[in-house]
């Protein structure tokens, strides 16, 4: 199971999903100079509010979820192929989710600066595809071994 690279490369998708949950992907900077910190769970506002995006921490929570699950799907590599691209249709609407909480919670006078947590999930994305390549080939070479079998 973890012999394969496809489960290494899922391994990886699942620890970079985990850290882009804590660390923080951008800051909102007012005109003033005060800062405000844009984490998944929520932006902790210069003046000491919290204003929640549980959105974004519920989609990589889900994410990171379904690919650790993905790697115990070995023997099914069709489902496990499906579910592997399902996650990166998940890791693709959170920049969508992402970006609709930016221009919600950004004022008229405020700037927003990246953060380079941003870049796990996008990260993440490149090897969800080395794993289904790699899951694909598995395939194939199953196939060739039943057919010489026959």
């Amino acid at each position: 199971m973890i012999q394969r690279i496809q489960s290494v490369y899922l391994l990886i998708v699942t620890a970079l999903l985990i850290a882009a949950l804590f660390i923080p992907v951008g800051h909102f900077i007012t005109s003033t100079g005060l800062t405000s910190v844009f984490k998944p769970l929520g932006v902790t506002m210069a003046d000491g509010g919290f204003r929640s995006t549980w959105g974004l921490f519920g989609i990589l929570l889900l994410s990171s979820i379904v690919s650790i699950c993905s790697i115990f799907l070995f023997r099914n590599r069709n489902l496990q192929i499906r579910i592997t691209i399902f996650n990166s249709v998940l890791i693709t609407c959170y920049y969508v989710v992402f970006l609709v909480f930016m221009f919600a919670l950004k004022g008229k006078d405020t700037t927003y600066q990246l953060g380079w947590g941003l870049i796990l999930p996008a990260i993440s994305l490149v090897f969800n595809y080395m794993a289904v390549r790699a899951i694909y080939t598995d395939e194939m070479l199953v196939k060739a071994s039943d057919r010489l079998r026959e």
